[in-house]
């Protein structure tokens, strides 16, 4: 798979393709049309926007590593370089004079920031930012001895309400490495770990939420920043008043979850994912790239009449401290696109208000259709919602987007005094009083997209392959990287990322960490049938209430053809055995990284320079697949 990351800039005078010929934009007619002028003939044409492509294919950078493999410190040091350009990226008339006033402030060189400029708005990607690489550079890294007194310190010492000062934490980081015999880390290595941290979080630690809440609290009524479309999306989830059925027997399956995110602005609804399965790593990522990307292939997939022109990269995300929000992949990918994130504090409703209303409204609308449980007991009364149940998965998702895209978004939201397609339209193109923030720039490496906000794990590389969960995946591409050495510590085997979605584990995409490239692994057998995660782990349930001892992957998929055989012959489905046949059904439909190369030509280079990157720490997120 491609590691490029293309960006399409969608004002006027941005050279664009249409129809295979370069094209100009001259007007943007509405939220998802455009005029366009052929370079060449001069003949101007009314197009689409989702039938515009970027003009020139942007190379791959080098410095696009997997998010989670760049050391804290090149984050830290990317992550200040970009909110040194920051406000000159939004500056629409920018000048010379004001780059050079922003490189003295900050004791720099106008040419260095011309450079994060130009790399930043190649990619709107905070890697490009990252400190570039020298031969002759012997970075010294900490080893993970002093990582560990380093993080204990500060948890025991610093994040406490005695409020040990700076010098203090160092010299409580010093005092334990020469107990122990090791190389103390520099005084400003630490601070530098210090500042780091969120203010917010630092100050509830030390001083309690309550000073925190009232030191970051936003102002009610108007969100904080939330001044155009996509400036703040809020998100949540909750489970639905409604039992849904299978898509085979018609019969009750479950109430599904959904996740949700808003536009704090216009009151759009962004992005949205709806499934069977608490909510976790995936459902936030992939309500996350759903809010990103556009909607319209989804709308024409579904012969959805209407239109949903929301897209774009949020500036803000804002999320409640539940542990899906809060894992690695979903910071660390927030940080690739530019977005910030803001925890809502705990036990503080009113910051989620702008979410919440619109999932209650949603609630309301459910409560009128067949199958639905109510809210509680006393208002479902003598319903029978197990009868009634009439939607599957896939009929409820295209009465919820019909409902968004005909019924929520064109009428009028007591909050804004309008519908919130007008002021995303106004947002968008402005008013008398308002000049607007134009149509927002679109994402076209959709795959890379939702691989950076999919759960990964991390193997070694055998002889035989990569084994995740005893199921052996294998292709020549991994074959130049079997029983490669940690290049830190060469008596152990390096470990390698595998992304993998768990909806369908048939083919993990493994990413090189020399070409920055992610690869599609198939099943080692590939005799064996697609399954989800959630199938493979009640395949092992099934062996070991055999009373087998070994788990291995042939009795995983005699097991599951055996599941598969009950399922087909019963008479009468349990709610339990329909769900996981629902499950299948909406993994097999999901949409996944597609695979853009052949699997025989995805050979990336030989090795010429061994890498340094240490080993990778385990992937917290897949827990909540459990």
């Amino acid at each position: 798979m491609s590691a490029s990351h293309q960006l399409l800039q969608l004002q006027p005078g941005a050279a664009v393709l249409y129809r295979d010929r370069l094209h100009r934009i001259t007007h943007v007619i509405d939220l998802n049309e455009v005029l366009v002028v052929d370079d060449e003939t001069r003949q101007v044409s009314h197009a689409k926007v989702g039938d515009l492509a970027p003009a020139v294919v942007v190379t791959p950078p080098e410095t696009r590593p997997d998010l989670v493999l760049v050391q804290d410190e090149a984050w830290e040091e990317a992550t200040k370089h970009f909110e040194i350009i920051r406000p000159l990226l939004d500056m629409p008339n920018r000048s010379r004079q004001d780059v050079v006033a922003r490189a003295k402030a900050f004791e720099r060189h106008e040419n260095t920031l011309y450079d994060w400029i130009r790399r930043y708005e190649a990619t709107g990607l905070l890697t490009s930012l990252l400190p570039r690489s020298r031969s002759d550079k012997g970075a010294t890294k900490l080893t993970a001895e002093v990582e560990t007194i380093i993080q204990a310190v500060v948890g025991s010492d610093y994040l406490t309400k005695q409020r040990k000062s700076q010098q203090k934490v160092c010299d409580e980081i010093r005092r334990r490495c020469v107990n122990a015999g090791i190389n103390p880390p520099h005084n400003n290595t630490v601070r530098n770990r210090l500042k780091a941290l969120a203010d917010e979080f630092v100050m509830a630690k030390r001083k309690g939420w309550k000073a925190a809440d009232q030191a970051y609290s936003p102002v009610e009524r108007k969100f904080p920043g939330a001044d155009w479309p996509f400036a703040v999306l809020q998100i949540d989830h909750t489970p639905l008043d409604i039992i849904l059925v299978d898509d085979v027997y018609r019969r009750p399956v479950g109430k599904p979850w959904i996740t949700l995110a808003i536009d704090v602005f216009s009151r759009m609804v962004a992005g949205f994912y709806v499934s069977f399965d608490p909510p976790g790593a995936l459902s936030a990522g992939q309500c996350l790239a759903s809010a990103i990307l556009p909607k319209d292939v989804w709308l024409s997939k579904h012969d959805i009449k209407g239109d949903w022109p929301c897209w774009g990269t949020p500036g803000k995300l804002h999320m409640d401290n539940a542990r899906e929000f809060r894992g690695n992949m979903l910071q660390r990918a927030c940080l690739e696109y530019g977005i910030d994130i803001e925890w809502r504090p705990v036990a503080r409703p009113h910051f989620g208000g702008h979410i919440e209303r619109l999932l209650g409204s949603f609630a309301q609308e459910i409560h009128t259709l067949p199958g639905t449980t109510f809210s509680n007991p006393s208002e479902r009364g003598d319903y029978d919602s197990e009868a009634k149940a009439a939607l599957t998965l896939t009929e409820f998702e295209e009465w919820f987007v019909v409902f968004i895209v005909n019924v929520y978004h064109q009428r009028v939201h007591s909050g804004i005094n309008m519908p919130p397609l007008e002021k995303y339209r106004q947002g968008v193109f402005g008013t008398k009083d308002m000049p607007g923030r134009g149509l927002p720039t679109r994402v076209m490496d959709e795959d890379r997209l939702r691989l950076d906000l999919m759960p990964f794990e991390e193997r070694t590389i055998q002889d035989y392959g990569v084994v995740i969960d005893e199921i052996h995946y294998y292709h020549d591409v991994l074959r130049r990287w079997i029983n490669a050495p940690d290049p830190v510590a060469s008596k152990y085997k390096r470990k390698f990322m595998f992304r993998r979605d768990p909806r369908d584990i048939s083919t993990i995409w493994f990413y090189d960490p020399e070409v920055n490239v992610y690869y599609p692994v198939p099943y080692r057998n590939t005799s064996h049938p697609p399954i989800s995660i959630w199938e493979l782990r009640e395949a092992k349930r099934q062996v070991e209430a055999d009373g087998r001892r070994h788990v291995d992957e042939r009795t995983i998929f005699d097991a599951y053809g055996r599941m598969r055989e009950i399922e087909q012959s019963a008479q009468a489905k349990t709610v339990a055995v329909r769900r996981t046949a629902q499950r299948r059904k909406f993994g097999q439909e999901a949409i996944r990284p597609s695979v853009t190369q052949a699997l025989g030509k995805s050979e990336p280079a030989p090795a010429s320079v061994p890498i340094t990157t240490p080993a990778i720490q385990p992937f917290d997120e897949m827990d909540d697949l459990t």
